[in-house]
């Protein structure tokens, strides 16, 4: 994937912003890096982010063919496919984006055996904190209180839900997650200009909010609270059992969760939709942060860089929307 440095974008007039109303915008979304931001859209992505020297780097590629499969059309498994494809494309741009900064401090790059474990590292705590001891939880419960399997389901539930908003919440006090968080926050400002014609410039995008309803976070919340429901109406079974369920089921919650989102954020303007998703908003305090102008700049070069290169990469015959916003 081609890779180039630019300067940072200028800053221009900041003239009213225009509403978008009326108009079918792509539903873009991205996530933040390190020290930057990752733009996606139908065909393409760009990563931009502010190297040591101050220039922001920018690298840009095709998304994977996936996208133009015909499964990825249908609704439910288009949703898993599209997760799958995502965190994979996540996992590439906050590689890219850590090594950026290493050689600009004169480290070595992450790659092979290190970077391998270190993903391995990450999956199997994400798996044991969110999966593992949760389930113990419940069946422990069970077993030395005496409570029923939905009472035991229901509190492991809420405690994987308390698990991830605390986890959410406490990484949020060191400071380069805080960074990590202001980025996040220009990420949905700028994607908040775009689909209300704003100017893509520091100015015209700084007013808007750094909640967005198409967020990844939202769609985190909402897999959790599906599975609390969901795994609350399954009955008493064994420890092992239990684990294998809850993986087992993963891809279905998956999809369901997707399409929720979808359907809330195509209709936010509802008064109805808008209470639904007030919750989705609220964790998003925890996820974002003002970002600075400097990060703004950041984003919207990562913003224009992405429709740059989808303006250049030929249309699919079937195409899947961006799984979440990040």
């Amino acid at each position: 994937m081609p890779s180039t440095q630019t300067p940072s974008p200028s800053r221009g007039p900041a003239p009213g912003a225009s509403t978008s109303a009326g108009r079918e915008l792509p539903a873009y979304g991205g996530q933040a890096v390190i020290e930057g931001v990752m733009m996606r859209g139908r065909r393409a992505y760009a990563v931009a982010v502010r190297a040591p020297d101050g220039r922001i780097r920018v690298r840009t590629g095709r998304l994977a063919a996936i996208y133009r499969s015909p499964i990825a059309r249908i609704p439910f498994v288009r949703g898993v496919i599209g997760l799958w494809d995502a965190l994979v494309l996540g996992m590439q741009a906050l590689t890219w984006s850590a090594n950026v900064q290493l050689e600009g401090e004169g480290e070595a790059p992450l790659e092979g055996p290190a970077l391998y474990g270190q993903m391995a590292v990450t999956l199997a705590v994400a798996v044991g904190l969110f999966f593992w001891l949760p389930a113990a939880g419940g069946q422990a419960l069970e077993h030395w209180l005496g409570w029923s399997a939905l009472a035991g389901n229901l509190a492991e539930g809420l405690l994987r839900l308390a698990l991830l908003v605390g986890y959410i919440a406490a990484i949020g006090l060191l400071p380069d997650v805080r960074r990590l968080y202001g980025y996040h926050g220009a990420e949905h400002k700028t994607i908040h200009a775009f689909e209300h014609a704003a100017p893509l410039t520091v100015e015209g995008v700084r007013p808007f909010p750094e909640e967005h309803p198409r967020c990844g976070t939202a769609f985190l919340l909402i897999l959790v609270l599906l599975s609390v429901v969901v795994f609350a109406l399954l009955g008493p079974m064994s420890l092992g059992m239990r684990l294998l369920t809850r993986l087992a089921l993963l891809p279905v919650l998956t999809g369901v969760a997707y399409e929720y989102l979808r359907f809330t954020a195509r209709y936010r303007h509802n008064p109805l939709v808008r209470a639904l998703i007030w919750p989705n908003l609220r964790l998003q305090k925890l996820t974002t942060r003002p970002p600075s102008d400097d990060m703004i700049e950041v984003a919207i070069a990562a913003f224009r860089a992405m429709r740059q290169a989808e303006a250049s990469t030929p249309a699919p015959a079937a195409s899947l929307q961006p799984p979440q916003q990040g």
